[in-house]
């Protein structure tokens, strides 16, 4: 049996402590010396950006990034990052234990946590959650494929009051890294469940943005006051809250925490300038002026560091475009290769992000020592003649002397690139990549949307070339449903993904590079050796360099922007999506 011991924890459990009348375990949150967190103090408020409206309120009901960045201050997982490491550690359980062959998990709750409206937190939430939600292949942002190993189900029970266990089929060596998934309260969305009687879809209906802020209950540091539609997303500190600071001092330091929803990156910039808003991340193209404004004595400070996760961005083709000569040409690598030949990778990094981006991975951020291989050889070079020879190879020629190549069979090579508008670099990339590719005499036309729609088209087919990032995470298992041929994600190529949810892919669509991809990710998902699964991974690189699912275009730096109004901003390996230590966060 092995054990999670919290004495090999970085951040030690304080002793029991009688906490409104429960037997309760809060989280003492230390340790953080070395990123420059000090002791705070309680008081203040701060404001935050959101790129826009919040679709929903209710985190699995809609797939909504914004909606994300709001929910990690109201909910919990069971397991949670240490902020230096990242390595996963104690939340809402407070330990666990793993069988000795690996397909059993028992999580250990931590006792006398509440929910934001005094109501005990206990086992029965959980069950409540995975059942409902996560389990669930109707809730839109649930993550029903992670609960079927082999086409049997992963199944969960309730101990007791105050243990919870996993059973699987068999080993998954990254199933608990995985499990950081929100916890919802059954007390304030039974009706909504099938465990209430309700539909299984009826999930999603939970909590639309005009529901009272009383309905909306957590366990995470902060808990909703207010929702001005369009406008602000209002947060007060939660009392409730289960973390402590090293001297004991109930975390959050923060009274209130804001959301100002501001669409256009750079208004955002004009407002955290203004004051309005206290901390912002940044891009590249937008740390110059920023960092001047510093070094000249601006009330703020500009903080870089090398990305972990975040966001790199890729042009991915539509495999499966309506356009059957497109379909045929973007479903071959060949394609694929000469194109990527047409991506001025070096001239994007300076010009978009200033020099603060680096060249990708494939799928595996750099930085990720633990199961990046070094591939930027198959990244290749500017090279326009190289593009166009390819081209030439695969005959596709200007055959009509209109200075645009034609598609096998005469129609011209053009095709719309969808973006997102409202970005900060990305109108400026497109534009970089349709003036190269006209050069090379492909002819792109840009097709604009808003940022937030950018997955939706992907998922519905309604482009024939995307540009637009997916984040990167500590272990490839967490991105299998973005790179695994039929996963949830591999928009792409749509036509390999199962007919139903969590049934079998349509391996009969995939090609052999394809095919080999599947089986990695399968065979690296079950074995528990680590060199065997750095082995796999390491393989999947190469196949992805070599064939382009999509071709990575640059890795960002993380950079935050924070008002001299406030400590323990930590921005280490960059602010985790659903993980900002905002808790630790004072107003000095």
């Amino acid at each position: 049996m092995s054990t999670y011991s919290r004495s090999r924890s970085a951040l030690a459990l304080i002793s029991l402590a009688l906490l409104g009348g429960a037997l309760a375990a809060p989280k003492k949150v230390d340790g953080y010396a070395p990123l420059g967190v000090v002791k705070g103090k309680a008081g203040g408020n701060m404001t935050l950006a959101l790129g826009d409206a919040p679709q929903s309120l209710f985190y699995y009901g809609v797939i909504d990034n914004n909606l994300g960045l709001i929910s990690q201050q109201l909910f919990d997982g069971l397991v949670e990052f240490n902020y230096a490491t990242y390595k996963i550690e104690p939340a809402l359980a407070e330990s666990w234990t793993i069988s000795e062959g690996g397909k059993v998990y028992t999580f250990k709750l931590r006792q006398g946590v509440k929910w934001s409206d005094g109501q005990a937190f206990n086992a029965d939430d959980v069950i409540f959650t995975y059942k409902n939600m996560i389990m669930n292949p109707e809730a839109r942002a649930g993550d029903a494929g992670n609960f079927k190993l082999d086409g049997q189900n992963i199944t969960i029970k309730k101990v007791d009051a105050n243990t919870v266990q996993f059973n699987l089929p068999r080993a998954a060596p990254a199933f608990l890294l995985q499990q950081r998934y929100f916890i919802m309260p059954q007390h304030k969305l039974l009706k909504f469940s099938q465990d209430g009687g309700a539909k299984a879809a009826d999930i999603n209906n939970a909590w639309p943005t005009n529901v009272a802020p009383t309905e909306v209950v957590g366990t995470g540091p902060f808990k909703l006051s207010a929702y001005t539609a369009g406008q602000k997303v209002s947060l007060v500190r939660n009392p409730n809250y289960w973390k402590v600071d090293g001297g004991g001092t109930q975390l959050p330091y923060l009274n209130a925490l804001d959301f100002l929803i501001i669409r256009d990156p750079q208004a955002q910039v004009a407002q955290f300038l203004a004051g309005n808003l206290d901390q912002l991340n940044i891009s590249g193209a937008q740390f110059p002026d920023l960092k001047s404004k510093e070094v000249a004595g601006a009330p703020f400070k500009v903080v870089r560091s090398t990305a972990l996760f975040g966001s790199p961005p890729f042009l991915a083709y539509n495999f499966d475009a309506k356009d059957a000569g497109l379909s045929k040409l973007f479903s071959d690598a060949r394609f694929r290769r000469a194109m990527q030949f047409a991506v001025d990778r070096e001239r994007i990094i300076d010009t978009v992000y200033n020099g603060l981006a680096s060249l990708p991975g494939h799928g595996i951020a750099p930085v990720n020592t633990q199961w990046y291989v070094n591939t930027r050889a198959q990244l290749g070079k500017f090279d326009l003649a190289a593009a166009g020879k390819a081209l030439d190879a695969l005959n596709v020629k200007d055959t009509d002397g209109d200075g645009v190549r034609n598609v096998p069979g005469g129609k011209d090579l053009e095709f719309d690139m969808t973006y997102g508008t409202d970005s900060s670099v990305y109108p400026a990339i497109a534009t970089i990549l349709q003036s190269d590719f006209k050069k090379l005499g492909v002819k792109v036309n840009l097709r604009g949307v808003l940022s937030s729609k950018l997955f939706s088209t992907g998922m519905a087919g309604d482009y024939e070339a995307l540009l637009a990032a997916f984040g990167d995470q500590p272990d490839p298992e967490l991105r299998k449903p973005i790179w695994q041929p039929g996963g949830a994600l591999y928009y792409w190529h749509r036509s390999t993904q199962p007919a139903t949810d969590g049934g079998t892919p349509n391996l009969a669509k995939m090609a052999p590079w394809e095919k080999e991809i599947y089986n990695i990710f399968n065979e690296a998902a079950t074995t528990t050796v680590a060199s065997k699964r750095k082995a796999l991974y390491t393989r999947w690189q190469l196949l992805f360099a070599q064939n382009l699912p999509v071709t990575p275009i640059a890795k960002p730096e993380n950079i935050g922007a924070i008002s001299n109004k406030y400590g323990n901003y930590i921005y280490n390996l960059g602010v985790i999506p659903g993980y900002n230590p905002v808790p630790l966060i004072f107003q000095k």
